[in-house]
């Protein structure tokens, strides 16, 4: 098996990835939202909160 990041073969430690440095870069991929599934729900454009704005569940 070989790293998704950069290809070479996968350390046994850290597998799928060969090192701590790839899988920390594969991490702060998902992090910041590298990984995203694109969309078209228009449910993620509307505000949080209650119709006054708030954010109270009550």
């Amino acid at each position: 098996m070989s790293c998704p990041m950069c290809k070479k073969p996968a350390a046994e430690k850290y597998r799928p990835f060969c090192s701590k440095r790839c899988a920390d870069l594969d991490l702060g991929r998902w992090l910041t939202g590298g990984y995203a599934i694109p969309t078209d729900d228009a449910d993620d454009s509307e505000p949080l909160g209650g119709p006054d704005g708030s954010d109270r569940l009550n």
